[in-house]
């Protein structure tokens, strides 16, 4: 069982950065993502981290989000820079592919003009 918690969320101005992170035991040994879910909208995809650190970010997301592991802290982060609106959110981080019992609180982000 794996229990995951995100952190890091909050009020961003458009255009700044956030990192938002995410902890748990056994995130070391599996592949990781952050998936978000915007209002009125369906949760989707945003990247993807492997055991071995190899990345993936959904195309529209490229050049901005980057995701990272620190393998010392069983932690894995979700770099956003260049913020828009269109990035507020509920963040969560899952497995990959995500298990329905691994869902958790998520950390909101609400970005500000």
């Amino acid at each position: 069982q794996v229990q995951l918690v995100e952190s890091g969320g909050g009020l961003v101005q458009a255009g700044g950065s956030m990192r938002l992170s995410c902890a748990g035991s056994g995130i070391n040994s599996r592949a990781m993502a952050w998936y978000r879910q915007a209002p009125g909208k369906q949760r989707e995809f945003v990247a993807r981290i492997s055991i071995t650190g190899v990345t993936s970010v959904a195309n529209d997301l490229r050049g901005r989000f980057t995701i990272a592991r620190d393998y010392a802290k069983n932690t894995v982060h979700l770099q956003i820079n260049k913020v828009k609106f269109e990035d507020t959110g509920v963040y969560y981080c899952n497995t990959n592919p995500p298990q329905s019992n691994y869902w958790g609180q998520g950390t909101q982000v609400t970005v500000s003009s």
